[in-house]
């Protein structure tokens, strides 16, 4: 270019922009996760939104006895009997209501429907606050059911392998995964870095997750933070192990898929057009043995491995 040359007399790119397309995306939505925790639980459905979780309350009388050759011995007798008050866990429900004016979902829904998008994102953020609750619900979240015998401190603050061997002698039969915050993690590997035991590593859904003693560790931002602190839950799954659940009700009106519902709630005098989406579920931990946790986890220990291994 010439030094008179008119820089302005050249096409620039705001003024090109205009004649060219452009290629766009769905709504982003960044607070989305994988929500791994819904995918490893066993979903039971549930009738009237009620489930009753029946138990034997004389475990300690049901006595058998291994009879002699001769069958001298006399057999003893026994019984199973209930708990007479057994607790009734009640589904919840996670609910919003989606708005769209008319004009705007007749206009401007190409090339992505503004409706189904509207909706799309209202849903992952219920399914975002389902996880959140089968976590931290005050009444049936797994923090607020952990038994106390059931509850263990680290040994240093820092999650170590010592650590999490004792939540394994607590949920000893099957234990199915570790649920903890990707910091936690993070702070576990370090301390397996610096004990010279690097954790070996297992394929799940297409992504690599960390293991101890062959039990994966799954994250999950949902377990809460604070002060530096968080935790590590133990669980074992499934209604036939007597462990962990989510329940949902089957069969409700616009169902999306299973618990889901999506309902039109009709135009009003503003063409403002309505949808009601409700997810319910709940969580039960069938047996105490099914749940452990390791309390006050310290997830800001960082090592000067040069000093340390001087």
């Amino acid at each position: 270019m010439s030094e008179n040359a008119n820089p302005q007399l050249a096409l620039g790119d705001s003024a090109a922009r205009q004649l060219a397309n452009a290629t766009k995306t769905a709504p982003i939505l960044e607070t989305i996760s994988p929500r791994w925790l819904t995918l490893l639980l066993q979903w039971i459905p549930v009738e009237a939104g009620i489930y009753r979780l029946n138990k034997v309350s004389n475990t300690d009388e049901l006595k058998v006895k291994c009879a002699k050759r001769d069958q001298s011995d006399e057999l003893p007798t026994i019984y199973a009997n209930y708990d007479e008050a057994p607790r009734e866990y009640f589904l919840n429900s996670v609910s919003t209501i989606v708005d769209i004016h008319t004009r705007v979902s007749d206009l401007y829904s190409s090339p992505f429907d503004q409706i189904k998008e509207q909706l799309r994102v209202s849903i992952e953020t219920i399914k975002e606050t389902q996880e959140s609750q089968l976590i931290s619900n005050p009444d049936y979240g797994l923090l607020a059911n952990v038994h106390p015998d059931q509850v263990v401190y680290p040994l240093s603050g820092a999650p170590t392998p010592d650590d999490l061997d004792e939540l394994l002698i607590k949920v000893w039969k099957e234990p199915a995964f570790f649920l903890t915050h990707p910091l936690a993690i993070a702070a576990f590997g370090r301390e397996c870095t610096r004990r010279g035991v690097p954790p070996a590593t297992v394929s799940l859904f297409g992504s690599q997750f960390i293991t101890w003693r062959g039990i994966p560790l799954i994250p999950s931002d949902k377990v809460p933070v604070a002060d530096g602190k968080t935790k590590i839950l133990l669980l074992r799954v499934g209604e036939k192990r007597q462990g962990v659940v989510g329940l949902f009700q089957p069969g409700v009106p616009g169902e999306q898929s299973p618990g889901l519902s999506v309902r039109f709630m009709g135009i009003d005098r503003n063409a403002i057009s309505s949808y009601l989406i409700s997810l319910y579920c709940s969580l039960v931990v069938q047996s105490k043995d099914a749940l452990a946790v390791l309390e006050d986890v310290e997830i800001d220990k960082f090592y000067d491995y040069e000093q340390n291994y001087k």
